[in-house]
């Protein structure tokens, strides 16, 4: 091979891994305080894994305990669904004694929402109506 071949191949893949690991960057998308907890705020941040599944963060800050709503709850539940299915629970969010709160999971889906509920008990079959916070999430 001469010289320009090779710097060609070489310019090649370079680019061909600086598009796969744009793809794979994380993206950032706020979540909708929708009334129940007013001063609430969450982020959900999202990037590709080696095997094509999801990476989901939920962060949140400014949630009060959910023993502090009313009705009084014991915890809460992300959830994400994908359109055309039902809510799948991810886990339990739990908040800190700063108003803080963190929670990691990963789904098969590209495009789906995120809800954040109060709930009354640590393992529900279905989101309750008591939404904190919900976002939709697209990453085609």
């Amino acid at each position: 091979m001469n010289c320009k071949t090779t710097r060609r191949k070489t310019t090649l893949i370079i680019l061909a891994s600086l598009l796969l690991s744009l793809a794979a960057w994380g993206r950032e998308d706020h979540l909708t305080n929708t009334g129940i907890a007013p001063g609430a705020e969450g982020t959900v941040t999202t990037d590709n894994d080696r095997n094509g599944n999801t990476n989901v963060e939920v962060k949140v800050k400014h949630m009060a305990g959910p023993q502090q709503l009313t009705p009084a709850m014991q915890t809460y539940i992300v959830w994400i669904q994908a359109r055309g299915k039902e809510p799948e629970a991810i886990g339990v969010l739990r908040v800190n004694g700063d108003l803080e709160g963190a929670l990691k999971g990963t789904t098969p889906y590209k495009d789906f929402d995120v809800l954040i509920t109060a709930e009354d008990n640590l393992k529900p079959d279905a989101p309750s109506s008591m939404v904190m916070l919900k976002g939709t999430v697209e990453r085609h």
